[in-house]
């Protein structure tokens, strides 16, 4: 099954003042067993296309594998209160392979210009992720985005804290 994923999916974990514009951000692919999601190239405003993201808590670890494009991988984990604990920016190339742990959130940002995708090993229902704390906070604790045409970021306003950025 296909499911396209519409810009206004995006508009809730936007950065204020960034108006989705790419009409079709991501689609998901699902199988029994896995996940592939494929997001377009290109930017809204100045942050880079993404997926909504979820806290998953999945009772065990996940793989998610690049199979094609180039992107970035986004985990966050929150505290008791919801506030973020940990940042971490994964880069993405084909091949690339990233474990994650119950009680982490993620996402995929598209930074190339070509389609990201990326295979997931676990088909997750919906009891197994959470996108309520990211839709509530509008986003993770950073924004990804271009800026003389690099990757920076740029803090989220409704985060209290803001954790150093851990880089792999």
């Amino acid at each position: 099954m296909v499911i396209a994923k519409q810009k206004e999916d995006l508009k809730p974990v936007m950065m204020d003042g960034v108006k989705p514009e790419i009409k079709d951000p991501y689609y998901l692919i699902k199988d029994e067993n896995q996940l592939i999601f494929v997001v377009s190239p290109g930017r809204n405003g100045v942050e880079f296309n993404k997926t909504v993201g979820y806290f998953s808590n999945f009772p065990g670890m996940q793989t998610y594998q690049c199979l094609y494009g180039q992107g970035v991988f986004v985990l966050q984990r929150n505290d008791e209160v919801g506030e973020a604990k940990e940042f971490k920016v994964l880069s993405l190339n084909p091949g690339r392979q990233i474990l994650v742990p119950a009680g982490w959130g993620i996402c995929l940002v598209n930074s190339g210009n070509a389609l990201l995708v990326v295979l997931r090993n676990s088909f997750l229902d919906e009891k197994h992720k959470d996108p309520k704390p990211i839709i509530e906070k509008k986003g993770f604790a950073y924004y990804i985005v271009e800026k003389k045409g690099e990757i920076s970021f740029e803090e989220n306003p409704n985060y209290k804290t803001h954790p150093q950025i851990t880089t792999e």
